[in-house]
């Protein structure tokens, strides 16, 4: 025993492990000074929470959630339980700060370039790239959004509209001769892919059309993964069909400018703006990675968003029924076979009233995340220079403060305008969504034509999420059958 002592001894006599044993005794203490509430108190109390583990933080916590039935809003939910309304964490390498409230949500947007920007986690800013509306500076988010607002017009909404209420009427009539169940989510991601891609670049179901729909899919199934781009990793995969995407904008660019090429859309406008003056044209790189984030953007949050709508209706007779009135008086008062117009979506007031419905009670986007510019402070908490603060929308829009009975679906509550700031489907202030009056118009149609085509039953009430997804969906996809009206 003694000669086993003596053996132990000397092998940490030896110079190297010194070393390991002054790196083991480094992470324990940084773990202790990170997590230790004790240690380090700022003039203004820091939020409670946990920084996790030295380095990682709770980045594989995170990870986990989203890889999770429950989805990535689990580990905020979690961490709301043993810490209360607010809370700090770090995850992939940034101090993040989760909190709610109106008056918080006042301050943030309103000091939106001033005091807070706009950031996201590597992989989500990776996706969408540095040029993205969603993530450069001020310096060039009022020109670049000046340039894109020109998709979301009521000009270019009328245009489209025609088109867009056809797509949906064909799509959806087809149902009533499937043999199995339908699983919306399938086609709410197909119609909505090709209503942006025909909008933006006239891009329709062919070959082209197939090859940027599997790439696309690559970029935004990775975007809330670890971000090492190290071959066989998702992150590594997606980041090479975000190359394959450049190529294809690229090459459309390029037929368009060698006159191979035109059709009457936003790529064309584009690229008729490079006659302005040079300080306001929108660069290739700007218009690339504008394109792929409007895909992104107003592909996956819509569909999702129309699944969860089919989801509570189907919950909800008197409310689909409701709706279903609405939908054929406006319907019984249009010459047979025409298409609806904006002024007969204006006339759409419940079907409205059910869009904002469907996106609280979903919440798509959980949370709006804001980093602070210097330090400061926020409902008496500290806030510190790069720290990424959180707009817990989710966590507002199902608390009984700001909304009475927050877990029932009641789309009269929209029948008056909410709080100020408590309704946060599109975001607040500068940056609010660009394209939430789309978004809208969207589910707007495809609730008329379903309502006005179908009784439906969902088949699958588990309401486990589909892992990976940044976007809450249900992991069953919706699946419903279908009885005609």
């Amino acid at each position: 025993m003694a000669g086993g002592w003596m053996c132990f001894w000397d092998m940490l006599s030896q110079p190297h492990y010194y070393i390991i044993g002054g790196i083991f005794l480094a992470l324990l203490v940084a773990h202790f000074v990170f997590s230790n509430p004790l240690c380090c108190k700022p003039c203004h109390p820091e939020p409670p929470g946990s920084y996790g583990w030295p380095l990682i933080g709770e980045t594989l916590a995170f990870i986990a959630a989203n890889k999770s039935s429950k989805g990535v809003y689990e580990f905020v939910r979690e961490r709301h339980q043993r810490f209360g309304e607010v809370f700090k964490t770090r995850i992939f390498g940034k101090t993040h700060v989760f909190i709610p409230g109106t008056e918080v949500a006042k301050v943030i947007f309103r000091g939106e370039f001033t005091q807070f920007t706009k950031s996201y986690i590597k992989s989500m800013h990776d996706a969408v790239g540095d040029q993205s509306l969603l993530c450069v500076k001020q310096q060039s988010h009022g020109n670049l959004r000046q340039h894109l607002s020109a998709l979301f017009s009521t000009e270019a909404l009328t245009k489209s509209l025609e088109r867009m209420d056809k797509l949906f009427l064909l799509t959806i009539r087809q149902w009533e001769h499937e043999k199995t169940p339908i699983r919306v989510i399938d086609y709410t991601l197909d119609i909505t892919f090709e209503i942006i891609c025909d909008m933006l670049m006239s891009v329709q179901g062919d070959e082209r059309f197939h090859y940027l729909r599997k790439n696309v899919d690559c970029v935004s199934d990775a975007m809330l993964s670890l971000p090492i781009k190290f071959p066989g990793t998702r992150f590594y995969r997606s980041m090479k069909a975000r190359e394959r995407v450049m190529q294809f904008f690229d090459d459309a660019i390029t037929r368009r400018r060698n006159r191979e090429e035109w059709q009457d859309d936003f790529l064309q406008s584009m690229l008729r703006d490079h006659d302005c003056p040079e300080n306001e044209r929108v660069t290739d790189t700007q218009l690339k990675d504008n394109l792929l984030t409007l895909i992104l953007a107003g592909q996956t949050t819509t569909a999702a968003a129309m699944m969860w709508a089919v989801k509570y209706l189907d919950e909800n007779p008197d409310v689909q029924e409701k709706l279903r009135l609405e939908q054929l008086r406006i319907m019984q008062r249009k010459p047979a076979g025409s298409s609806l117009t904006l002024e007969d979506v204006n006339k759409m007031t419940h079907a409205s009233q059910v869009v904002k419905e469907v996106l609280r009670l979903s919440s798509i986007v959980s949370w709006i995340p804001r980093v602070a510019i210097n330090d400061c402070t926020l409902n008496g908490i500290n806030i510190k220079k790069g720290w990424t603060v959180n707009i817990d929308a989710r966590f507002m829009h199902l608390n009984p403060s700001l909304y009475n009975q927050p877990t029932e679906f009641n789309p009269t509550r929209f029948t008056e305008n909410p709080k100020p700031y408590s309704f946060l489907a599109f975001g607040a202030g500068a940056r609010t969504c660009l394209g939430m009056n789309f978004a809208k118009l969207m589910m707007t149609l495809f609730l008329h034509h379903l309502v006005t085509s179908y009784r439906w039953k969902v088949e699958d009430h588990d309401l486990s999420l589909e892992p990976w997804s940044h976007f809450p969906r249900l992991k069953s996809g919706c699946p419903i059958t279908v009885n005609p009206i």
